[in-house]
């Protein structure tokens, strides 16, 4: 099948980007052909973010979306920002933040809801939208350039032979390809390397962002207040919690872990339940129910950390490349508006007669001088000082840093601070300290799998899995040897556990790989201390079904 762009990712640049394209074709009366692809069972199964969203890049996009019914949730009316210990709370003056960091204009809602209305208006203009169909490889023309992707076989024995329901997947081929997978993207990542794009970048850096929804008592419900938090219970480790009061008396409650930290005992998840503990945190959710449950990695890099976006034939867009502000804890106005920065570039090389394989240049020179670029340049040292001078004096330098480029002073700090890679960090297991985690209550705190089938999770049994070793010896060999396995508790929802291998207690062990509780988080492909996992897209349509993450 051709067509002029193909977009591998239904999320929001995906969307975006596809929108623009037709909407540029319409204003020239230009016949013009867009594709997405997208490997959720549906647009916005695997959609999960906080989420406050910056309304900017809609209000280019669709300056009358309020007219069209987007599902925008609650305006933020109030925003908190807490400092937590295990005992109390200190909740900082809004003015000694930096404004950056307030919500003023901004909406709380569920990111998946916006992503469906989105394809909404994509196939009204003309859009072919695919869900359900996994781009699982980069198709190449004989030049080098990329002219496509092919989309996974389905009904594959485990073998990875043909099945009895075997239906062989489909090439998608394009003048240009946008990849807009996420975070971590399997397919970002291969053209990543193929291109050498991340040569003079510094290296990605990330979060597991790890999310709950409970419908709570209506008397504790405060729509449109927002609250984040930092301090207990992480310590020395870069995270932080927050608490969303969105429509329909719903909040949203999560955790964030930065993935460098250095102690393999650390579970991400178990912090998450331990945060909901806390003396201003657990009133709120008693008497509650918890009704869904999900994780993802969150690029924190910023713009250091953004490989170069283009290729022959094609361009990295939203998450792909990562354009996340850390400190606003915000990427959905980025990622859109990236997307759509990347369709006018396709298309004015399209409408000049170009026939794709080349690279869009225009793309990363708009990007330089729009204002997603300044967004992420003046909180370029945000994240990497917390990793440089510790929490708290990285929290000092961070606010300083911030409110100088706020004021306009940016000039007196020139400098960027780097960036290590994450799975570089953890130490071996006889230079840290257990961690003792309480046992869930079943009231406020959980454990993994009743966790996972919140997320309705499911991948077709019998197919090949999509979590591969490259050496089947090393987790046994120097993970659990060394480290303690540290995939058992990094994971969130219980992938990887060591067994006894064979009879008898204390004897040998093994990894076991669940591989159908994967909700595609992608922790494990960042994580893991000796690269030695390797994530591939499974079936289409299998993963989480988040209803409204």
């Amino acid at each position: 099948m051709d067509f002029d762009v193909v977009i591998v990712g239904g999320g929001p640049a995906g969307l975006a980007a596809a929108i623009r394209l037709r909407q540029l074709a319409a204003e020239h009366e230009k016949n013009f052909t867009v594709c997405v692809v997208e490997k959720g069972s549906e647009i916005g199964a695997h959609i999960l973010s906080g989420a406050v969203i910056d309304p900017i890049a809609l209000d280019e996009l669709i300056p009358d979306w309020k007219d069209k019914g987007a599902p925008m949730g609650e305006a933020v009316t109030e925003n908190r920002h807490w400092v937590l210990s295990e005992a109390g709370k200190i909740s900082l003056p809004h003015f000694l933040l930096p404004p950056l960091m307030g919500n003023k204009g901004c909406y709380t809602l569920s990111l998946g809801n916006l992503c469906r209305w989105m394809a909404e208006q994509a196939e009204g203009m003309g859009v072919e939208i695919f869900p359900g169909f996994a781009a699982a490889e980069v198709l190449y023309q004989e030049d080098g350039s990329v002219k496509g992707i092919a989309t996974g076989d389905m009904g594959l024995n485990k073998d990875g032979t043909p099945g009895p329901n075997h239906q062989p997947g489909v090439e998608l081929h394009a003048k240009y390809t946008f990849f807009a997978e996420g975070v971590r993207g399997s397919l970002s990542e291969a053209v990543m390397a193929r291109f050498g794009l991340r040569d003079g970048a510094q290296p990605q850096t990330y979060g597991i962002g790890i999310k709950e929804l409970w419908d709570v008592d209506p008397t504790k419900h405060k729509p449109g207040t927002v609250i984040h938090s930092q301090g207990w219970p992480l310590g020395d480790t870069v995270g932080g919690g927050f608490i969303y009061h969105q429509e329909g008396g719903q909040v949203a409650i999560g955790f964030v872990v930065a993935l460098d930290y250095r102690n393999p005992y650390l579970s991400p998840f178990d912090e998450m339940q331990r945060f909901k503990t806390h003396p201003a945190i657990r009133p709120l959710l008693e008497g509650g129910r918890r009704v869904a449950y999900g994780a993802r990695a969150i690029n924190e890099g910023g713009l250091q950390s953004i490989p170069k976006l283009v290729f022959p034939g094609g361009a990295l867009i939203g998450c792909s490349a990562g354009f996340v502000n850390v400190p606003r804890i915000k990427g959905t106005h980025n990622a859109m508006k990236t997307g759509m920065l990347a369709a006018e570039a396709a298309f004015r090389a399209i409408r000049v007669g170009r026939d794709g394989g080349d690279e869009l240049t225009d793309y990363p020179e708009t990007f330089r001088s729009s204002w997603a670029y300044k967004d992420l340049k003046r909180v370029r040292n945000a994240r990497p000082a917390l990793a440089k001078f510790g929490i708290t004096l990285g929290s000092l330098y961070s606010g300083l840093d911030m409110w100088l480029n706020n004021i306009g002073l940016g000039f007196l700090v020139p400098w960027t601070f780097g960036h290590h890679a994450d799975h570089d960090a953890l130490l071996k297991a006889d230079h840290c300290r257990p961690i003792d985690y309480p046992k869930p209550d079943g009231e406020v705190t959980f454990d993994k799998l009743s966790s996972v089938s919140l997320s309705a999770t499911n991948h077709e049994e019998g197919q090949p899995t999509h979590l591969r070793l490259k050496d089947a010896a090393v987790p046994v060999d120097v993970n659990l040897a060394l480290y303690d396995g540290p995939e058992q508790r990094f994971c969130p929802t219980g992938v990887y556990e060591f067994v006894e291998d064979g009879e008898g207690e204390g004897g040998p062990k093994r990894l076991q790989i669940n591989a159908q509780n994967c909700v595609h988080c992608k922790t494990c492909d960042i994580k893991d201390k000796t690269q030695n996992i390797v994530w591939v897209t499974p079936e289409g349509g299998g993963g989480p079904n988040y209803p409204n993450m």
